[in-house]
């Protein structure tokens, strides 16, 4: 009677996860959710290392592997590994098994035929490395897996293919290159009732773009799972969250081909039908069994796991094929979100491999031309394979067509600790038609965008500066939040570190008059709209990037006619108005035919800040909106554009005419708050030019009309919820005016980036003295009646 030890054949309920030493990671984990945990997996067995072992002994292959092994020079030679295994190979599949080890693996298939009932059964036969899956290393993916597979002369076969497979080109690359000896690692052969899948894919209890443990991330397609594996196609993706198991996110994707199982043994791809194709490859209430499945899993096991399954088309239920640790997240931290940049977006794809890279491109449509590819290269190709990897290996970054977040690409790119961006065909274009070989790119994988040439902004290293001993500069907290005007974008990283909130007011203006000079009709005129768009994009996003992700509030375009007359082209297109300080500014220009086009452009401006370049801590307000009506027209053309008011984009208007606050009760259902421009507000209540030097001496914010219009708009502004800011300069001058400003409860004060330091050291102290205030009920009395 053998032992454990020196059986070749173990069955799925002998097996426990600890006996990796016997039967590979694979075959443990395989056994360990048979015999210990309630998970529907395929019942079948596992030939041992034992079994390898006494294989490459018994037929003398040991002694001829060492050889060739000792000849191989340099691993990083694509051409010769590739040579050297390849003759490995062949010595494996040319030995004859030793008879007592084929007789134990074909009566093990017999007596699993006799358990089911069937003649025949089909199996899957998984290979199974005694050094796979820990958390220190990675064999996943090394090895091959045979589908479909009938017969136990078949069988036999696979099984010496396995073994095989422990020679592949990114098999032994891999061992060198972490130090693991060749004689370490052995085979085991997971022999598995195959699953007939109608879909199948895979999913961990992590999310793996992010290291996220608090949701559940699923991906699958239709047929066998290996396409979701491989990256042959962009699978579904899920994402449940565990606390309730809710679906927070799903994307369906195209699947346009799946690979199936044939009759007669084997698999083929097949076209999926076009109404198929778009179709969620799994229902939701499958998507919350496989998460409640993975928990269970994940709670055994006690760490992140990495799983596949499938739905049986037999009896539509699901089979889980294989668990096994997660190996990334599992050992290193969740690591913070870089920002995008303002830089020329080439392609867009899925984030696999957190990191930002820049260098050269490189296209690799077939693995024979590895040869190519050099050190710091960019591998771009339309998917990645195993045969790939020492290329990989060499890359600072990778971009695929295909795959999903558990493909081949990503869980490699992962482990090797390289920026990776995946499935590009399904979010833009093919990487492949895109990129060219010699093309410089910056990858940013955080994000899974692909700019146009070297983005200093996210790729040039940290000046090291001289460690010095100071003491930090402490700024209190406080509950009205301290937010910074700003104009030029060239200045948004110098300040981004100051002690504020966000940006409260980002002037367009200053863009216009120090990057694009033109009129924006005449450069529609000129048919360089979509240069409007882009230069006002990448101002935008210098600012909202610096400030990532504190809220930046972008104020559309508001010149007067004799400003934009200045820009060049303007005289075509602008009327002479003798008072255009009261004119055609702001809100009333956007509707009008004579400008529409243009406040179009600045819309498609703000969309592609927010979708191309991920920056979604943009927000907009309206200037100068003299009637609701203007607000309902403006709104619905912002609609027309894409830009809808919701959690995440905020809709704010300019409080700086008299109707702004007569009539804040019946402007409050289109925006979600207000920003005060006391200058023009204080212009227009007491009826004085603020440009006209000769009545200065009437001009100032702190007088009791003003104060009397604040008070209202903020009482009835948070009656319907909304905010309420202010970004004139009196807050800045007058710090008995911001002190008035907190007594009367407003969100938030923007003030310039030179009076942010003061203004939040005074917001402070006034917050502080009216809690004294209240505590003691002996604060000073104000005297001066700001009720309406």
């Amino acid at each position: 009677m053998r032992t454990r030890e020196e059986a070749y054949v173990l069955w799925f309920d002998e097996l426990r996860k600890e006996d990796v030493a016997l039967v590979g990671g694979k075959s443990s984990s395989l056994g360990e959710m048979t015999s210990q945990t309630k998970a529907p997996v395929p019942y079948g067995f596992a030939t041992t290392a034992h079994g390898y072992r006494y294989f490459m002994e018994a037929t003398g292959t040991n002694q001829k592997i060492h050889k060739e092994l000792a000849e191989l020079e340099n691993v990083d030679d694509s051409i010769a590994l590739s040579k050297v295994c390849k003759r490995l190979r062949e010595m494996i599949m040319a030995a004859i098994m030793p008879e007592d080890l084929q007789e134990a693996i074909e009566t093990a298939y017999d007596q699993l035929a006799e358990k089911i009932g069937e003649s025949d059964p089909f199996v899957a036969v998984r290979s199974s490395a005694t050094a796979e899956d820990l958390p220190d290393a990675s064999f996943a993916g090394q090895q091959d897996t045979y589908l479909n597979v009938k017969g136990k002369a078949e069988v036999v076969e696979k099984v010496k293919e396995c073994y095989a497979s422990c020679f592949t080109d990114r098999a032994v690359y891999y061992r060198e290159k972490q130090g693991f000896s060749h004689e370490d690692v052995a085979l085991s052969a997971a022999v598995q009732l195959m699953a007939f899948s109608k879909a199948a894919g895979v999913m961990f209890t992590v999310d793996i773009s992010n290291g996220s443990d608090e949701n559940i991330m699923i991906e699958g397609a239709w047929g066998l799972g290996e396409y979701v594996v491989q990256g042959t196609v962009t699978p579904d993706n899920f994402l449940v969250r565990k606390s309730d198991l809710s679906i927070v996110r799903k994307q369906i994707n195209r699947k346009p081909i799946e690979l199936v199982q044939k009759e007669d043994g084997g698999v083929e791809e097949r076209k999926v039908p076009d109404e198929r194709a778009n179709a969620p490859a799994i229902t939701d209430e499958q998507v919350k069994e496989l998460a409640r499945i993975a928990l269970a899993i994940e709670k055994h096991y006690g760490c992140y796991m990495d799983m596949e399954w499938a739905v049986d088309r037999r009896d539509n239920q699901i089979k889980i094929l294989q668990a096994r640790p997660e190996t990334v997240w599992s050992r290193k931290k969740k690591e913070k979100s870089t920002m995008t940049t303002n830089h020329h977006v080439l392609v867009k794809g899925l984030p696999a491999s957190p990191g930002v890279a820049a260098g050269k491109v490189q296209v690799i449509r077939n693995p024979d031309d590895m040869d190519q590819f050099k050190a710091g290269d960019i591998l771009v190709t339309s998917m990645t394979s195993p045969d790939l990897v020492p290329a990989m290996k060499k890359a600072v970054a990778i971009i695929t067509d295909a795959g999903g977040m558990t493909c081949h690409a990503s869980i490699v790119s992962r482990e090797l600790g390289i920026p990776c961006v995946v499935g590009t065909k399904s979010r833009s274009q093919s990487a492949t038609d895109v990129l060219k070989t010699g093309m410089e790119v910056t990858v940013d994988a955080r994000n899974g965008i692909i700019y146009e040439g070297m983005v200093t902004d996210l790729v040039k290293p940290k000046e090291q500066k001289q460690e010095t001993i100071v003491q930090a500069e402490y700024f209190a907290p406080t509950a009205t939040k301290i937010m910074m005007n700003l104009g030029n974008p060239d200045l948004a990283e110098k300040y981004a570190s100051l002690p504020c909130d966000g940006v409260g007011l980002m002037r367009e203006e200053f863009i216009w008059t120090t990057f694009i000079h033109e009129h924006p009709l005449y450069m529609i005129k000129t048919g360089r709209a979509q240069d409007v768009i882009d230069q006002l994009a990448d101002g935008i996003a210098k600012v909202a990037r610096a400030l990532n992700p504190r809220p930046v509030v972008l104020r559309f375009s508001d010149f007067k006619s004799g400003e934009y007359r200045n820009l060049k082209g303007g005289e075509e297109f602008e009327p002479v108005e003798p008072a255009d300080l009261l004119g055609w500014r702001g809100a009333s220009r956007y509707y009008d035919p004579r400008y529409i086009e243009g406040f179009k452009l600045e819309l498609r401006a703000v969309k592609k800040v927010r979708e191309e370049f991920g920056l979604i801590n943009l927000h907009c307000m309206i200037p100068f909106c003299r009637t609701v009506s203007e607000i309902q027209k403006i709104t619905a053309i912002m609609q027309s554009e894409g830009l809808v008011r919701n959690d995440d984009f905020k809709l704010y208007l300019m409080a700086e005419i008299p109707s702004n606050i007569i009539l804040a009760d019946q402007f409050n259902p289109y925006v979600d708050g207000y920003s005060i421009g006391s200058n023009d507000l204080t212009m227009l209540l007491l009826g004085c030019d603020r440009n006209n030097e000769g009545i200065s001496s009437l001009f100032d914010e702190r007088n009791l009309a003003v104060k009397r219009a604040i008070r209202h708009l903020i009482e009835i502004a948070h009656q319907d919820g909304k905010t309420v800011s202010i970004c004139g300069q009196a807050p800045s001058v007058y710090p008995e005016f911001a002190q008035f400003l907190v007594q009367n409860d407003i969100d938030y004060i923007s003030v310039n980036p030179d009076m942010v330091k003061t203004t939040k050291k005074n917001v402070a102290s006034f917050e502080q003295r009216l809690i004294l205030d209240a505590a003691t009920g002996k604060g000073r009395k104000d005297t001066e009646d700001t009720a309406w």
